[in-house]
This record gives C-alpha cells, structure tokens and sequence, in this order.
C-alpha cells in the first residue's frame, strides 16, 4: 500500500492563489501574511506555508478576494521614457502609470528598459509569466536596432558566436546588417535569453553604440502595427494554441481562486489606447 503520509496537501499555496487572484504578486503576498493582512476561513494566518481549496475563505484587510479572471495576455507598444516596474524610486513615470484604465491588475512578461521601445507582453496570469520567460523555452526575442557606425560582417561576428562580457556569457545571436543610413546602420537581432540589457552590452563589447532599439516579436506575438501606447489584447483562441493551454473551462474546474467568488471583470476591447494618448482606437492586427 502506496504511504500516506507524504503526500501534499489539496489545493495551493496562498500566496499563489492570491496573485492569481490579482491581489498582488507572489513575493508581495508573503509580506502580507507577514503583516496580518491575509485571512483564511476568519482567521489571520502568520505563514504562507498553507494551502487552500475553493472552498476557503480568504480576505485581505478585512475585504472578501474576488476570483481571478481567466488567463489573458495583452501586447503593449512600449514608448521611450517609460521604466518597466509598479514603481520608480526616481520618480521616473512607468509602464503601468501609462495603461489604460480599462485593464486589469497585469504585470510585465521581461522587461524593456526606459531607453528601449516595443513590444511589451502583459499578463493577469503568473503561470503565463514563468512560461514565458523561462529561458528552457527559448522563445525568440527580435529587435531593430540602430547602431553608430558602419559595422562590417567581421565586426558583428562575435555576436554570432557568442560573447562573454563582464562575466556574464551572451549566448549566440542572430544578427544582420539592414542598411548604413548616414552615421548610423539599422540591424535585425534576434535573441533567446534576454538578460539584462543583453543587446546594448553585447554590441558595446564589440565597439558600437546602440542609439535605438525596438522590440518587434516575442516568440510568435508580433509588435505588427501598434501605435506607442496601443494595447491589443490576444485572442484566448490565439493564446491556447500558442502556449499550449487548456481551455478556460478547463482550467478554472482545477483553480481554486475560480472558487473563491463568482467570476468577474470588464470586457476589454481589442485594442486600447494608453490614458494620455486619447481616445483613438485601432482594430486588432
């Protein structure tokens, strides 16, 4: 007979649960219980070492949690001048300052740096995040990239190889030369790791300055025809064959933040315009 006793128990672990559930992120959530804000079945809990079912109780100061919506991704024209976090000790403005009010609580899949444009991917879901950066995936990150110079195939070969800076190994990329314009060449890269400033590093190793780089794809999602600011939410049909996902049904029978309340959130429109760039709207590409 199979033993018991070390088997885990049903459900998941709260802090899990409650960033489904878009109370905030995993870490966030542990600070919470640490501060007696979480309760479970009218309980404060001192421990995210717990887990919960659907049929538990939680409440963050004091307020009911609502369920988490189904999982969605949504692809965002990032703009120059915006810092990719909830917050800036800078007081620089960020990503998530600049989303229209209409979205939900999402977080950024990576990162784009304030002096980098593109495509930004936006997810509801965690689960959805860790896919997608994972670098076990290998998804293919491809940029335009303007350089300073007139680079030569011998110059941008090492990038091809792979090039080790400061200590932190780049793994090879794919790297073309579109065309010199002045002082300055445009030139296609395409990466699978993304680490920190992984694009600008690599290239000054190799002596050229990157004086503008934009994110066009992510994988299979594309920056396609968004305008800086623009949303575009992708369709749950596109994102279930893409990543692989069951469908939501399916998926909410075996999450208990579906549980915790009856379903809910705004019907979002294909594509939104961010809060200071007006009212204007596209179709979805």
């Amino acid at each position: 007979m199979a033993d018991e006793t070390h088997k885990s128990p049903p459900g998941d672990r709260i802090a899990k649960v409650l960033a489904r559930a878009g109370v905030a992120s995993r870490r966030e959530v542990e600070r919470m219980v640490a501060a007696g804000r979480v309760a479970v079945n009218g309980k404060i809990i001192d421990s995210p070492a717990l887990n919960v079912t659907g049929r538990d109780k939680l409440e963050v100061d004091g307020k009911p949690v609502e369920a988490a919506e189904a999982p969605r991704l949504w692809l965002y024209h990032k703009p120059l001048g915006l810092v990719t976090s909830e917050r800036d000790e800078q007081g620089r403005k960020t990503v998530f300052e600049s989303l229209p009010e209409e979205l939900p609580r999402v977080v950024s899949i990576g990162r784009l740096d304030i002096n980098s444009e593109g495509l930004l991917l936006l997810t509801n879901d965690g689960g959805i995040k860790r896919k997608l950066e994972l670098p076990s995936t290998g998804w293919l990150r491809k940029y335009r990239v303007r350089v300073k110079g007139a680079p030569d195939e011998a110059q941008i070969a090492p990038l091809r190889k792979g090039i080790e800076v400061e200590g932190v190994r780049f793994q090879p990329m794919t790297v073309s030369i579109d065309r010199i314009q002045g002082a300055n060449a445009w030139l296609t890269v395409s990466i699978r790791e993304g680490k920190n400033r992984e694009v600008r590093r690599a290239a000054q190793a190799v002596g050229l300055t990157v004086n503008r780089l934009i994110r066009v794809s992510y994988g299979p999602f594309q920056l396609g025809q968004l305008k800086p600011g623009e949303v575009s939410e992708v369709k749950g049909r596109v994102l279930r064959d893409q990543l692989g996902m069951a469908s939501p049904a399916a998926a909410d029978a075996n999450d208990p933040s579906k549980s915790l309340a009856k379903r809910r959130g705004p019907t979002s429109k294909a594509v939104l315009r961010s809060r200071s760039s007006g009212k204007n709207r596209r179709k979805q590409p």
